[in-house]
């Protein structure tokens, strides 16, 4: 089968040849790749920021078809559309497999990413977990669902994360990204009043489109954006603020929003946090780590995608061949929203025939 993989750091990926997957364990899916994605974390990987089992499969944001499953499944028949978890394996015995549902995929023994230990969805089989991948809901398609694969389900968990009733604030830093237009919708779902705060003029275009209620422009200087936020919450400053870019002043400005006692959500993939103490440890912020949603979590994430009719801002492209190209423009911002790549034409243009005609 042809694969876009990432064969040496610092190189361009590759179009290869590789066996398609035959051997099923008993939880295993095999689905025939519809669309994947490509996320903002695929450079890291290639730029050997992160480290990763070469050669490998990129991208960790799939969906397709079910062909084939393993013997111990029964939530899944074939011909089910999925959407693809970028997580693999439990042993079942550690403290995180015998903790709550949402912390399962963090399995301390078994814990395997796709396109970091294990191929991913830039190919045209994929084997996935049916214990952490969500069937897709009738009225999506497989252009929305993919990019919540990664970017859905690290939003949603960072909004879930601040624990906010309907009524409270949240900041979003990175509001207009690919990532910070879906958590401004999420936190709208939820009831919540946003603050969105970007430093590109199409991000902020972004932000308000998605339904921040103020947004700021990080370019006017740290000190002007922390006086808006207090300005706009009565003084208070956000209860929460999640951030999800990786901006080096990002997370002071992030702690800086955020209220005394009120909590900092890290969603974005910094390699240090530059944060003066007197943003945190004066005003008693909680600062906390946030990576994806659990199984269940992401069926409510995709719930609420549908009930509230969240739009997914992205560029599609067409082909595996293409996707070396589609990286070089992710590198230099060349699309707006995120990078969706049709692998299988025929899935896509049937689901949008079947949504055509089910809407005449």
């Amino acid at each position: 089968m042809l694969a876009c993989q990432i064969v040496e750091y610092h190189k361009p990926h590759q179009i290869r040849r590789i066996p398609t997957p035959q051997t099923l364990r008993p939880h295993d899916l095999l689905l025939k790749v519809a669309v994947a994605a490509l996320c903002h974390s695929d450079l890291e990987y290639v730029d050997g920021t992160l480290d990763i089992q070469l050669p490998v499969t990129a991208s960790h944001e799939g969906t397709g078809v079910v062909v084939a499953k393993g013997s111990a499944i029964t939530d899944f028949e074939i011909g089910d559309r999925v959407l693809a978890g970028q997580t693999y394996g439990r042993c079942g015995e550690c403290d995180d497999c015998q903790g709550p549902e949402n912390y399962r995929h963090y399995c301390e023994n078994k814990y395997n990413m796709m396109s970091v230990k294990r191929n991913g969805a830039f190919q045209e089989y994929l084997i996935v977990d049916a214990l952490q991948s969500t069937k897709i809901p009738d009225a999506m398609s497989f252009l929305t669902a993919a990019p919540l694969a990664c970017a859905g389900v690290t939003a949603w968990r960072g909004v879930l994360q601040a624990e906010l009733q309907p009524g409270q604030w949240i900041g979003i830093i990175g509001s207009g990204g690919g990532l910070g237009h879906l958590a401004v919708q999420f936190a709208k779902a939820r009831g919540l009043k946003v603050i969105g705060v970007d430093a590109r003029d199409d991000g902020l275009a972004l932000s308000r489109e998605a339904g921040a209620d103020i947004v700021l422009d990080a370019r006017i200087g740290k000190d002007r954006v922390v006086h808006e936020a207090f300005k706009v919450t009565g003084g208070k400053g956000a209860d929460a603020t999640v951030n999800v870019s990786d901006a080096k002043t990002a997370a002071a400005t992030a702690c800086a929003i955020t209220r005394k006692h009120g909590t900092m959500v890290q969603v974005a993939l910094a390699h240090e946090l530059g944060i003066p103490f007197e943003e945190y440890i004066f005003r008693d912020i909680r600062i906390k780590g946030s990576f994806i949603c659990s199984q269940k979590e992401t069926e409510e994430m995709l719930d609420v995608v549908v009930k509230h009719n969240i739009k997914v801002t992205s560029s599609i492209f067409y082909g595996i061949q293409e996707i070396p190209k589609i990286v070089e423009l992710l590198r230099e911002g060349k699309y707006q929203g995120k990078g969706v790549v049709v692998i299988d034409e025929e899935a896509v243009r049937g689901r949008l025939c079947q949504e055509n005609r089910s809407n005449l």
